[in-house]
């Protein structure tokens, strides 16, 4: 008891980050992730869908060709708009990867199954050096 009390920020610290660690799997899973050449894969064997969830300033910069662009905020009211897609995979991206995982779980709540963030997002795609278009 007494070690608590003189350590009670760090044993806050620790309750927190555990907290951080197991909140994805009590809130509904983890996403999946795939890699670059995973996603690749699944455009070129599975006709995947490739979502671009990043604002038009960072669209505008440079996309994965073929992707289609929803910004996250118009997400929820624009998901009519991909429906034909719920029976093709759905590859999620943004800048990191941190929106698309975002996404993918709003994805699943409106009735999409296979659905897949690019791990790191289009930072991890320009690092395998997978060419960008600035074309719409």
């Amino acid at each position: 008891m007494e070690f608590l009390q003189e350590n009670i920020i760090w044993v806050a610290l620790a309750f927190v980050s555990g907290g951080m660690l197991v909140w994805p799997m009590l809130a509904g899973g983890t996403v999946a992730r795939v890699t670059p050449a995973e996603a690749t894969l699944l455009m070129n064997r599975e006709d995947a869908l490739v979502l671009d969830v990043r604002e038009t300033g960072e669209w505008g910069s440079g996309h994965i060709h073929g992707a289609r662009h929803i910004t996250m905020g118009q997400l929820g009211t624009r998901m009519s708009e991909i429906e034909k897609f719920k029976d093709k995979p759905i590859i999620v991206v943004c800048a990191t990867g941190n929106r698309s995982a975002s996404a993918c779980g709003q994805l699943k709540k409106g009735g999409f199954d296979k659905v897949f963030s690019l791990g790191g997002g289009i930072s991890s795609w320009i690092g395998a050096n997978l060419p960008l278009t600035t074309k719409s």
